[in-house]
Formats: C-alpha cells, structure tokens, sequence
C-alpha cells in the first residue's frame, strides 16, 4: 500500500475511534525481572501494583484459565505404582515419585469441596465422575471399626503409602484420626447425596456425624469440645513425646468447626439421622466457640504434621467464612469477621511483595511461610465480607491477593507452595474454591 493510503487510513481510524482509542489497547504493565513462583512479576505500570501472570488486564479471564489448568493437571495426574491415582496416595507432586509421604489431613475432603464447586461452575460431567470416585474409595478403605470407641468415621492418612487403605495420622501413627476433618468429609457427602441423589452417602454422612455428635463435649479454655487427634479404638488423645521425654504435642484443642457445624445442620434441616443429638451438639460447639476462640483469637492446630502447637490461618478464616453464612447466630457478625482479619494480619500478615501493592498471608504461626491457598482463602473471605456489607473498600486489595497468587500455577498446571513444594492440599482442593467464592461474591471476577 503507498504510504499516502496508509496514512489516509490511519487518520480515517483516527476519526472514528480517536488517537485515544489506538493508545488504549497498547499494553499498561510493566514485566520485571523478579520471578515469583512459575513466573516473572508483571505489574501496572502506573501503580506498580502487581497483575496476573496470565492476560494482566484481565483478572476474570485469568482466573478462569488457572482453574483450568489445575483441573486439567489433577484429572490427567498418572496412576501410582498401586493403580491409584498418585493423588490418592501422596500429600506433595514429586514427578519422580521420590516423596514417599502419605495424605494430608483433609487432602480429599478439601478436593472433593473444591471439584464439586467447579462441576457446578463448569458443568463438566467428568468432574462429578472423579468426585465420586474419590467419596467412594475414601467411604470404603478408611472407616474406624464399627465396634471401635470413635467408630464409622475415616482416618486421614495412608500408614502404608501404596496400601490403598487409610488407617491412622501421620504423627501418631495407626487408629489415630482427626474428628475435624471426619466432619469436613461428612459434610461433603451430604452435598455428593444432593448432588446424586445417591443415598448411600447421606447414610455414610449420618454415622460420622452421629458418632462425633456423641463425643462432642462443653469443652473449655484448653480443651475443645471435639479432640484434634483421638485413637479410635481406645479413645486416648495423642501425646506426642520427644527425646527428652518431655509432651511437645497438643491434641486436645483445634478450632477447625465450621463444616463439622454445617454437617449438623444438614442433616437437621434435612431432618435424618439423629436431629436431637446434632442439635445439642451443634449447640455445644457454637457456645463453645462463641465463648473461647472468638474472644482470645486462639485458633490452633489444623495441620497433620505440626507436633507442636501453631495457631493456624484456616481455623481463623473458616469461622469467618463460617460467620458469614449464618449471620443469624452472630448478631455482631462483622465486628466479629473484622476481629479475625485484624488477628490474621498482625500475626500472619507478610510483607515481602509490599512493593507490588500486596500484603500475602502465613501459614501458620509453627510456619511462617507465605501460602498461595491462605492468601487466595484471605482475598476470597474479604470479598464476601465486602459483598455482604455492601462496602467495596477492600476489594482492591483482595484481588491483588488473587493475583499474587497466580503466580504459584505453571502453564503445565503445577501449583507450586512458595519456598516448599506442590502440595495437592494447598494447590487444588485448597485453592480452587477461593477462586470460586471470590467470583460468586464478585461478579467481575468471573468471565462472560
């Protein structure tokens, strides 16, 4: 074309759509030379705020491709020496299988959470096809005996890596579970039954909510009403000793409630099972809760693997979360959502990236490192907040969160844990639903 046309037309597209329009589609970050994750750090080159690794200017497109590529990465995982899915087996994604470690804690209650939300955001049918693969083999290879003190509730880790049976805790070794997160799994199979309409999982929901109902105590300062860690068969808590003999494990606090609660109150409003007993337990841990952690903000364990105490970022937010879907039990609810975050950010907030606009969140106290999960649960749990308060002035930060978090994903749908590893905990069942729960709340998070 002669250079008379070309500029012709350049001035022709300038009238139409103006000289402003042509500068608006140029591109507004900035990529630098510092690599977080996967990735090299794009920010907003007019704020220096940081941006998604994937489409910058896009935040809702971005967001939707991470959890494709997760999904993708989880559902293509290879099969373990035992014929299992390798997630099934191991707690952290070692290529090589070099990572002889077994599950963690609510590994499949937490995966089941998330790929059931994203079956209802995505409508794939093999979602709810892995889902229930993963309710099924659980259900039938990792109950507590039926004649066992703690009966009819599944025990978190796999003793024997590629045995295919879970069958005690990580620290404390055979029979020993976890009622926190045998409530987190019940509480799943009561959605995989709404879900289904298989009734096989609300009887399976029923006996482990029937036996923690049992054992669900008043507690007190130093004791809540449920166990962190019990032995099914005998009914001892764990005591964890080192070589100097001397107790460096604590068993008998966490405050990691909120699904064990909406178990009860499912299983109430459905009214199956034992309604009187989960209404008198529900009572007990509300109360409890109530009167204890919400006020001195001890939070403790949720972890497998702390033998120590550590007051922990997901029993915080989970109550917040938790708060925030029954507001009608918490007539202060957002005083009482604001003092968690406050606790959350004076003992867990980092600063590393504040350069980029963003403060990311701690595991833990034990474990100071930053989370992609904990950060991604911090951003989702204050935009609901803002959502339900009708008041956006956090929400700008919270979607920087988000972004910071993108950067853990690789393009091969690897979730990397910063300065750790790919744990299938905090990279998919632990991630996953933040996303989600952010774009619900937030509507322009979420593509067209």
């Amino acid at each position: 074309m002669p250079k008379s046309k070309k500029l012709y037309l350049f001035i022709f597209l300038s009238c139409i759509i103006g000289l402003e329009g042509i500068h608006a589609q140029q591109p507004v970050w900035d990529s630098q030379s510092e690599r977080l994750g996967f990735h090299k750090v794009i920010v907003d080159n007019s704020t220096s705020e940081i941006l998604p690794w994937y489409i910058p200017d896009d935040a809702a497109r971005s967001y939707d491709h991470i959890l494709d590529l997760l999904w993708k990465f989880w559902y293509t995982m290879k099969r373990d020496l035992n014929g299992l899915p390798y997630y099934m087996n191991h707690q952290v994604w070692v290529s090589d299988m070099s990572d002889k470690r077994g599950l963690g804690g609510g590994q499949l209650a937490m995966a089941i959470s998330s790929w059931y939300q994203y079956y209802l955001y995505t409508g794939n049918p093999n979602i709810k096809e892995t889902i229930k693969f993963i309710a099924d083999y659980y259900i039938t290879h990792s109950l507590s005996p039926t004649n066992a003190i703690w009966p009819n509730i599944p025990y978190p880790y796999n003793t024997m890596t590629y045995s295919g049976y879970y069958d005690g805790d990580m620290i404390l070794g055979t029979n020993y579970t976890q009622p926190d997160k045998a409530g987190y799994f019940g509480y799943q199979l009561v959605k995989l039954y709404q879900m289904t309409n298989c009734r096989n999982y609300l009887e399976y929901a029923i006996s482990i909510a029937n036996t923690l109902a049992e054992h669900t105590s008043e507690g007190d300062e130093e004791h809540s009403p449920l166990p962190f860690k019990v032995n099914s068969i005998t009914g001892e808590t764990g005591v964890l000793k080192n070589y100097q003999n001397d107790t460096i494990g604590f068993s008998t606090y966490t405050t990691f409630y909120g699904p064990m609660m909406d178990l009860f109150l499912s299983l109430i409003e459905l009214k199956e099972g034992n309604v009187n007993d989960y209404q008198r337990a529900f009572k007990a841990i509300l109360s409890w809760m109530k009167k204890y952690p919400l006020q001195n903000q001890k939070w403790g364990p949720f972890f497998e693997d702390i033998p120590g105490w550590s007051d922990t970022q997901i029993n915080a937010v989970t109550f917040a979360l938790f708060i925030m879907n029954h507001t009608e039990y918490f007539p202060q609810w957002k005083k009482d959502v604001r003092k968690i975050f406050t606790w959350v950010y004076q003992y867990l907030g980092n600063k590393e990236w504040e350069r980029y606009g963003v403060t990311v969140i701690n595991e833990q106290t034990a474990y100071r490192v930053p989370g992609n999960s904990h950060t991604a649960r911090q951003a989702s749990a204050e935009i609901m907040f803002a959502s339900l308060n009708k008041d956006s002035k956090d929400l700008h930060h919270a979607v920087l969160q988000l972004n910071w978090a993108t950067y853990m994903v690789n393009k091969n749908g690897e979730n990397y844990y910063p300065k750790d590893d790919i744990w299938l905990t905090d990279g998919y069942g632990d991630y996953v639903l933040h996303y989600l729960r952010a774009m619900a709340f937030d509507p322009d998070l979420a593509p067209a």
